[in-house]
């Protein structure tokens, strides 16, 4: 007989990971994929050649090195970097969040963020031990300047997070309410603008205003989704506290090299850019005369949409082998909505016909 403790395996897990569930990826195979906001454009074959030469080139039996910061030069001067602040890197951006977390895990610490919004931000609280306090979004998805400032007042949140624009509701808020939360916030503000690509603003030109803002983006929407690549800049010491909780070697010397690359042809990137934001103003236009189909300004490669039943709807469009994002059942505030990537102009007008024959 062993003498170890006779206590069940599951019994070594903390309860509350016990009655959580793991982050969900929608099985896609065979389908218009259409659900995780992916940049739907891949690198020209000249391109794919190139970058597997020089991936195949690596010394991939040596620790990650010096690239790594030639990395961290170039997104500095990519995103306009303020003289005087730092930037770090992350395996994508659901690592900085959890480093954040980490770093600001003091006793009675609290997150804060406007809800609906990206989910990693509560999870993120929670595996850590945190509280998450969630506010709730006005019915038209727009911040609601009092129930922040209010909560703000009463939680005295470490860490704040705006979403600019936000994910799912895919909208950028009112500049002077944001202002506002960021004054009157107590400790930490991280504004993540993963889909700055998208953007019609950005708020890089106001950070050095502040000496407790961290700004967070990632280079999935850029277009390198697979590369898991985040990245997040701040004054020198904030990111100094933050990257003692970082994993050594966080970024593989793949990654950080298809990274390199993709920044020496941004030119590349810019154009999908522009032809995602072209073929959003398509979308829109189009659902703006569907019967029974509400949707919302974007500045984002989604768009959330509202229909009659969107359970039905998503079975139905999932059956013309269109698969969307049913957000209907992340928050009360998303009763009947589903998230639409914007793909390509053949995958769109696919979605958009799928869209019309499901309700």
């Amino acid at each position: 007989m062993s003498s170890r403790d006779p206590m069940r395996p599951a019994g070594v897990f903390r309860q509350d990971v016990q009655s959580m569930h793991a982050y969900a990826i929608q099985p896609s195979a065979g389908m218009v994929k259409l659900d995780a906001m992916e940049n739907p454009h891949r690198l020209p074959p000249e391109l794919q050649e190139e970058l597997g030469r020089r991936l195949g080139a690596l010394a991939l039996n040596r620790y990650p090195g010096e690239r790594t910061n030639q990395l961290r030069e170039a997104l500095a001067a990519h995103a306009g970097m303020p003289a005087g602040f730092d930037i770090m890197l992350g395996n994508g951006s659901d690592e900085l969040i959890s480093l954040i977390a980490m770093a600001c895990d003091v006793p009675g610490a609290a997150i804060l963020a406007p809800v609906p919004g990206f989910v990693m931000y509560a999870m993120s609280a929670q595996l850590q031990g945190l509280k998450f306090i969630g506010v709730p979004l006005t019915a038209d998805f727009e911040l609601d300047e009092e129930a922040m400032l209010n909560a703000i007042a009463e939680q005295l949140p470490a860490v704040i997070y705006i979403a600019y624009p936000n994910n799912p509701t895919a909208n950028l808020w009112d500049d002077a309410v944001v202002e506002k939360i960021v004054e009157a916030a107590p400790g930490l503000v991280v504004i993540d603008e993963a889909y700055q690509p998208f953007s019609s603003r950005s708020y890089i030109d106001r950070i050095a205003r502040h000496d407790h803002v961290l700004l967070m983006r990632t280079m999935s929407k850029f277009g390198l989704a697979g590369v898991r690549i985040g990245y997040m800049m701040g004054p020198k010491a904030l990111i100094e506290q933050v990257d003692k909780v970082r994993p050594p070697y966080n970024v593989s010397v793949l990654n950080c090299e298809a990274a390199l690359f993709a920044l020496g042809h941004q030119d590349v990137f810019a154009a999908q850019a522009q032809d995602i934001r072209n073929q959003r103003t398509v979308i829109q236009a189009v659902l703006q005369a569907v019967p029974g189909v509400k949707s919302w300004p974007s500045d984002a490669n989604m768009i959330l949409v509202r229909v009659p039943d969107a359970q039905k709807t998503f079975d139905a469009m999932k059956s013309h082998g269109v698969l969307v994002k049913n957000v209907s059942k992340m928050h009360p505030l998303l009763a009947n909505c589903l998230r639409l990537t914007v793909g390509t102009a053949a995958e769109n007008a696919q979605m958009l016909a799928a869209l019309q024959a499901s309700l």
